[in-house]
């Protein structure tokens, strides 16, 4: 079964949990979209830090220009961090992956831990770092990672936020989620069903439920608590396997590495028939 719907919105995080970047059009390179998730702040331990623990991290918004990622907040001067990936090495830790990060160095981690308000590094994905998402979803497509949680692209449906923007008390919009790809044009919870998309040279393989943890309930903007969709979300979107809520398919490349992805694209998703629908 295929169907065509739209590409409505793309967004790049290049730190993680610091702010999103609405795009036009977004490159994929082979870990996902360009600069997409290649920095993120740790402790002293070398494990990352997210706004789950550090909901300041929505104070850290960031910019890619020619030669450098330029990291904004109010109240202090621009931080450039040059994108020459020069630096000490360190062991670092998503999760349960063991990971390599460089150091961005000392001014870096002065204007982090000023920003954040605790002391913190900025690192970036070393070069030869290797890592890939979990195969028991990805199969046999290779999925190499930076430093997101567990894959390369997330994919979510407007109307699937629609629909639960209904069940709520008061609005809330796409960016709780912290999606790479929105589409319109699909039913409601239709992005279970999905198999692949395809834009042009492009073709996304969905592979697995994305299940939600507290980030949600932040306003995007000043990390405060906002309005919780969980609860509701858990009446009628919690899946048993998972043990988890869910919002959004994890989405790795299947082919397009290399190329561009444009807001406001047609392109063709292929539904698997044999799965279950609400």
């Amino acid at each position: 079964m295929t169907t065509a719907v739209t590409v409505v919105d793309l967004f790049v995080y290049p730190v993680k949990s610091a702010r999103g970047i609405a795009k036009a059009r977004a490159r994929l390179a082979a870990t996902g979209f360009e600069w997409d998730r290649q920095w993120m702040l740790v402790d002293a331990r070398g494990t990352f830090l997210s706004q789950r623990t550090l909901p300041q991290l929505t104070r850290i918004v960031p910019e890619i220009t020619d030669d450098a990622l330029v990291l904004h907040a109010s109240g202090v001067p621009a931080l450039r961090v040059p994108l020459d990936n020069r630096g000490e090495q360190l062991p670092v830790r998503v999760w349960k992956d063991a990971c390599v990060g460089v150091d961005q160095g000392g001014a870096a981690h002065e204007w982090v831990s000023r920003v954040v308000g605790q002391a913190v590094r900025l690192v970036r994905v070393a070069p030869d770092m290797e890592r890939a998402a979990n195969p028991e979803f990805a199969g046999t497509t290779p999925a190499p990672l930076g430093f997101p949680d567990g894959y390369p692209l997330l994919v979510c449906n407007r109307a699937s936020l629609e629909d639960l923007n209904q069940r709520l008390p008061q609005r809330i919009s796409i960016e709780r989620f912290r999606p790479n790809i929105v589409l319109s044009g699909l039913p409601a919870w239709a992005e279970d069903r999905v198999d692949t998309l395809t834009l042009g040279a492009v073709t996304l393989r969905l592979v697995k439920p994305c299940t939600r943890c507290s980030i949600p309930s932040l306003d995007p903007s000043s990390g405060e608590r906002s309005t919780d969709p969980l609860p509701v979300l858990r009446t009628f979107r919690f899946d048993r396997a998972l043990l988890g809520v869910t919002f959004g398919e994890n989405a790795v490349i299947a082919q397009g590495t290399g190329c561009e992805i444009e807001r406001g694209a047609e392109c063709r998703v292929t539904l698997d028939a044999g799965a279950p629908q609400e």
